[in-house]
C-alpha cells in the first residue's frame, strides 16, 4: 500500500528542428544554435506522484513506461535528478513513482526523448511548488522547465514551448541562451503558424547508431567548426524568412539542413548511414511533386531514416492524396503519422 500526497501530470509533445543541433559540449550545452517546431498529436504524458511507502522512506523514485516499471531506464532518471536538484530541493527530499505513456509506437521515428525529459520536468517543478512554498512566474517556471529538460536531453528544451522555438546563443536573436530555449512565435509570420508534419516511417526499429554517440563523433569531425557556423547562420536568415513568410526560402534552409546532418554523419571517423534507399526514393518524389504541382511542400529529417514531409494548409489535399498515391508504398505496413503544429504542453487534471 501507498500513500499518494501530492501529483502532477503533464502532456509535453516532440518536436523536429528545422535548423539542426548535432554537436555538443560540456553538459548538454550545444556547439550551435538550432531552430524547432514543435508538433502536437505525438506527446508524452507524464504523471508524476510524492509518495509515502512503508519500508522506502526518504528520496528515490520508481520510473514505469505505459504501465510497466522500467528498471533499465532508471539510471538515466537518476543521473537526470542529480543535475535538477538544485530547482527542485523540496521534491528531490521525497520519494516518487513516476508514470510515462506515449500518443506515439516507440522507435517510430520521433524523438521521444525531447517530449519524455519536457514532461517530466513540468511534473517536477510543478510538485516543488505544491510542496515547496515556491511561486514561479509563468516565464520563470517555463524557463527552469526547458533547463531541466536540457539537462536530461539537448532537444528536450524547445518541447517545453508550442510552436517555433530557438536552443542556443545567437547574436541575430535578444535572449537567446545555450541554457535554455524561447519562444519565437511573436517573430513569425501568420502564414507559418499553421503547418502539418506527416511523418513517413521507413525504419520503425532502433538506430545503427544513437544520437548520443552521433553527438560524441562531432568532436573529431573535420567539418564541425565551419557547420557551426553555418548553423548559427541558418539561424538567424530562417527567422527572417519566417517573419516575411517566404515558403521557398523556408524550403530551401529546411532542406539544406536536413541534408547536411546526413553528410556529417558520413564524414564521421568511423562514418555511418542512416538514411535507407527508401528515404532517398521518398526525398526524389517529393522534389519532382514540388516542381511539377507547384506545392509548397519540403521535407526534413531527423538523426534517423524517416521523413518529415511539412506544408500549410492550404495544400494538405493536394499533400494527402499524394502521400496515398506515391509515399505510403515505402513505408513498412503503411505506417505513418499525421501531425501538425501545436500549442505546446498541457497541464492534465488529476
Amino acid at each position: 500500500m501507498s500513500n499518494n500526497f501530492a501529483s502532477s501530470a503533464w502532456k509535453s509533445p516532440s518536436n523536429i528542428a528545422l535548423v539542426k543541433y548535432w554537436g555538443k559540449k560540456d553538459v548538454q550545452i550545444p556547439c550551435n544554435s538550432s531552430l524547432s517546431v514543435t508538433i502536437t498529436r505525438s506527446h508524452t504524458v507524464t504523471r508524476t506522484e510524492i509518495i509515502e511507502k512503508p519500508g522506502k522512506q526518504g528520496p528515490g523514485f520508481e520510473f514505469y513506461f505505459e504501465g510497466v516499471r522500467q528498471p533499465a531506464f532508471e539510471q538515466k532518471i537518476q543521473d537526470f535528478f542529480q543535475r535538477v536538484e538544485r530547482f527542485i530541493p523540496a521534491v528531490s527530499r521525497n520519494f516518487l513513482r513516476i508514470n510515462s505513456r506515449n500518443t506515439f509506437p516507440h522507435s517510430s521515428g520521433i524523438a521521444s526523448s525531447a517530449s519524455a525529459m519536457s514532461a517530466l520536468s513540468l511534473t517536477l517543478l510543478d510538485l516543488e511548488e505544491q510542496i515547496g512554498g515556491r511561486k514561479f512566474s509563468r516565464e520563470e517556471f517555463f524557463r527552469n522547465a526547458s533547463i531541466m529538460a536540457r539537462l536530461g536531453s539537448g532537444s528536450a528544451s524547445r518541447s517545453v514551448y508550442g510552436g517555433y522555438t530557438v536552443w542556443g546563443y545567437n547574436d541575430s536573436l535578444e535572449k537567446s541562451s545555450d541554457e535554455y530555449a524561447i519562444p519565437v512565435n511573436h517573430l513569425v509570420h501568420k502564414s507559418f503558424m499553421n503547418l502539418y508534419d506527416s511523418i513517413l516511417i521507413v525504419e520503425p526499429g532502433a538506430k545503427a547508431v544513437s544520437s548520443t554517440k552521433g553527438h560524441a563523433l562531432m568532436e573529431n569531425n573535420p567539418y564541425a567548426p565551419a557547420r557551426y557556423q553555418m548553423a548559427n547562420r541558418h539561424t538567424g536568415a530562417l527567422l527572417g524568412i519566417l517573419s516575411m513568410g517566404d515558403f521557398d526560402g523556408f524550403i530551401d534552409i529546411v532542406e539544406y539542413e536536413a541534408m547536411t546532418l546526413h553528410a556529417l554523419m558520413m564524414a564521421s571517423s568511423p562514418w555511418y548511414i542512416l538514411m535507407q534507399p527508401a528515404t532517398i526514393q521518398m526525398i526524389r518524389k517529393i522534389v519532382d511533386f514540388r516542381k511539377q504541382n507547384a506545392v509548397p511542400l519540403c521535407f526534413t529529417l531527423d538523426a534517423g531514416p524517416n521523413i518529415h514531409l511539412i506544408y500549410p494548409q492550404q495544400s494538405r489535399i493536394k499533400v494527402l492524396d499524394f502521400i496515398k498515391d506515391e509515399l505510403i508504398q515505402h513505408c513498412p505496413d503503411g505506417r505513418w503519422i499525421d501531425d501538425k503544429l501545436g500549442d505546446g504542453p498541457e497541464k492534465m487534471n488529476g
